[in-house]
């Protein structure tokens, strides 16, 4: 059964008591989403001089939209484009990864001995660009952006989608003057990706890509870097076992949804 507020409680919630308390206040506002009768007492209920206040903005605002200069035209698809597939802050992030690969694929070609640096590193590449694409820390509208539908899962997909259309070019083309196998190469970074959205989004994306980049680190740079061998999960019997991996992986985070609708996956 509904509780609406009674016209007491409007009426202070209207008249900004300050003796009603954070779980009131929020109860009211939360309630008044939901019901126009609630909307229309409150209406009624409004103070005579906080309703002559709005009117008062009402009346200046429309002068100034009305004597103020033209609005500056919107380059519509630019801006959708930025919002929604890319902020500027991934650009140092990608640069970063790029020369990283790049000096991965110099280091092996100048020393053959060593355990292949680029199918060590390819699994976490674009973990760096899909934790700044989901953080507070690093895009200066992230308070716009949560607060909008467009915000969540769908959102980290297309600027993730923006990283994985940098990344994986150049572990294609990279391959392709060395003996690597390109499904080593990429079927292990997807399944790393995803996995950290999967987790990001009770995590915070950024600590999720810092752990399964440490995660990465212990289980197979290390040990294939101390035996001078690739680990097994790097040899080309374990494509199978990847191409299951990502395809699991993709699939539990498409279930997610839900979580990145908490602020904390913005961590």
């Amino acid at each position: 059964m509904i509780t609406h507020p009674n016209v007491a409680l409007l009426t202070r919630y209207a008249g900004g008591d300050p003796g009603l308390d954070e779980a009131t206040v929020w109860s009211v506002e939360v309630h008044l989403e939901a019901c126009p009768d609630c909307r229309a007492r409150l209406a009624g209920s409004t103070p005579d001089d906080t309703r002559a206040l709005l009117d008062r903005v009402a009346v200046e605002m429309d002068r100034s939209i009305a004597t103020g200069p033209a609005p500056v035209p919107v380059r519509r698809f630019g801006a959708a484009v930025h919002r929604r597939w890319f902020i500027r802050a991934l650009l140092p992030w990608l640069t970063m990864t790029v020369a990283v690969l790049g000096c991965a694929f110099l280091l092996e070609g100048l020393w053959p001995g060593l355990p292949s640096l680029v199918l060590l590193l390819a699994p976490v590449a674009p973990l760096p660009g899909v934790a700044v694409a989901w953080s507070r820390r690093v895009d200066p509208a992230w308070e716009l952006i949560a607060g909008t539908p467009a915000a969540g899962l769908t959102m980290l997909l297309r600027r993730t989608a923006a990283v994985l259309a940098v990344v994986i070019p150049v572990l294609a083309v990279g391959s392709a003057g060395t003996q690597l196998s390109v499904a080593l190469l990429l079927l292990p970074c997807l399944a790393c990706t995803a996995a950290t959205i999967a987790l990001g989004g009770r995590l915070g994306v950024r600590r999720a890509a810092a752990g399964v980049a440490v995660v990465w680190a212990a289980a197979v740079v290390l040990p294939s870097m101390v035996t001078a061998q690739l680990s097994a999960v790097l040899r080309p019997d374990s494509v199978p076992v990847w191409a299951l991996a990502t395809a699991v992986l993709v699939a539990f985070t498409a279930t997610r949804n839900g979580d990145y609708r908490r602020l904390s996956s913005l961590s």
